[in-house]
């Protein structure tokens, strides 16, 4: 009945990666309403407490939900044929430069309704909390007018709107130029600057602002300019960086602040150092790094020994990591970049959570007081999620301390 408080929820026995670590022994968790209430081992656990609990599971591993910090989910068309004409040959770079790539997309997305947005996006998305994600990250960047980013961002919030999952959204204007700026590039970025900007943060539609730091795209002084207009319109600032080349897009954006750089395969020591320094988060995207048969590995070891925190997230898009599997990405980080389960899975947890502003609101962490997204798993280890690459493993997923898992039924999407 409306008002009526939730019932406190128990799970015991649970092996727990509380967002940092595995603990050592079995615990117990409590949740009472939206928040983590009690976490202790069972060795301490009072039976008396756990009173009028409604207990909701014994034994498996409980994780975080999971953070996906990098997507660009809305999006119109497909880009298979590239996908083709990469394995013929042809680099990222050359398909960019022929009018396919990103532009492919903005044909595409331009051409598509909000309503026919929502309905390609919903799925992906569905996919992703399947597999354990709680809280994601939606870019634009596929529209590059202000009506066309606009549309992708209220697309983006409403898939907040009406499903059970926290969506951050990004506006990523400075994405690529469009074909009407061809021979402008600086014009486009006073564009997005002095209208798509304002606009956005206007209508509320952006809580961070993101750029494409790179020779196929923008140059570090524009990217500079579009981060000192989302500042001073009070939005985040995240950065693609460094990723097909060492433009010094972290450090430029580590000097506005920003939350994270992103890709970073080419990140120098200098560029390690300045994001320590900003306390900004790298963010690892192994898809897209496999799906573009790329050879330059992150400066992992660098990033490590500077004590950096590393993110990991699916990049999930049409081009470059047509995936939509969060776990497969942790198999990734540790197969591909060698980082070690523990990295991993604190990269799509905690790490996630503080590339996308939640480190003090303690989204990402299993501790008492924190946001109660939960996922309880059907593995022995938590390891276990990055070892192994199987789909089904997700027990119940926990969105603000209800159970909340997704079924399918004669084709109908049901949210119990």
């Amino acid at each position: 009945m409306t008002g009526t408080p939730q019932k406190r929820k128990l799970w015991r026995d649970v092996i727990l990666f509380d967002g940092v670590d595995t603990l050592p022994e079995p615990m117990a968790v409590m949740v009472e309403g939206d928040r983590i209430g009690r976490v202790v081992p069972m060795t301490e656990f009072d039976e008396a407490t756990a009173a009028g609990c409604e207990e909701m599971a014994r034994g498996g591993v409980m994780t975080p939900g999971l953070v996906d910090c990098h997507t660009h989910l809305v999006f119109g068309g497909s880009r298979a044929d590239e996908f083709e004409q990469r394995l013929e040959g042809a680099s990222y770079e050359e398909i960019a430069r022929a009018g396919g790539g990103i532009l492919s997309t903005v044909n595409a997305t331009r051409a598509a309704t909000e309503a026919e947005l929502f309905e390609a996006a919903r799925p992906r998305l569905e996919a992703l909390m399947r597999d354990g994600v709680t809280t994601v990250e939606i870019k634009s960047g596929y529209g590059l007018t202000v009506a066309d980013e606009l549309k992708m961002l209220r697309v983006a919030r409403r898939l907040g709107q009406e499903l059970p999952v926290r969506v951050v959204t990004t506006l990523l204007g400075a994405h690529a130029l469009p074909p009407e700026f061809r021979d402008d590039s600086d014009g486009y970025i006073d564009l997005v600057c002095n209208e798509m900007i304002p606009a956005a943060a206007t209508e509320g539609l952006a809580d961070a602002v993101d750029v494409f730091c790179e020779k196929i795209a923008f140059s570090v002084a524009q990217c500079e300019q579009v981060f000192a207009a989302a500042k001073a319109h009070g939005l985040s600032i995240k950065a693609h960086a460094e990723q097909l080349s060492n433009l010094g897009g972290s450090a430029a954006a580590a000097r506005f602040g920003a939350l994270s750089a992103d890709h970073i395969e080419f990140l120098d020591e200098a560029g390690v150092e300045a994001l320590r320094e900003a306390d900004s988060v790298a963010v690892l995207l192994p898809g897209a790094f496999h799906t573009l048969r790329e050879t330059r590995l992150p400066p992992i070891a660098a990033l490590r020994a500077a004590g950096v925190p590393m993110a990991v997230a699916t990049d999930a898009n049409p081009g470059s990591s047509p995936i939509f599997n969060p776990t497969l990405m942790l198999n990734f980080a540790c197969t591909l970049f060698r980082l070690t389960p523990r990295e991993a899975l604190a990269g799509m947890t905690a790490h996630g959570a503080r590339a996308l502003g939640f480190h003090e609101e303690r989204l990402g962490r299993i501790e008492e007081g924190a946001p109660a997204d939960l996922c309880l798993w059907h593995v022995d280890t938590p390891a276990a999620l990055a070892y192994a690459i199987q789909p089904g493993r997700l027990r119940q997923r926990v969105f603000a301390g209800r159970v909340c898992e997704l079924e399918r039924d004669e084709g109908e999407r049901r949210h119990v």
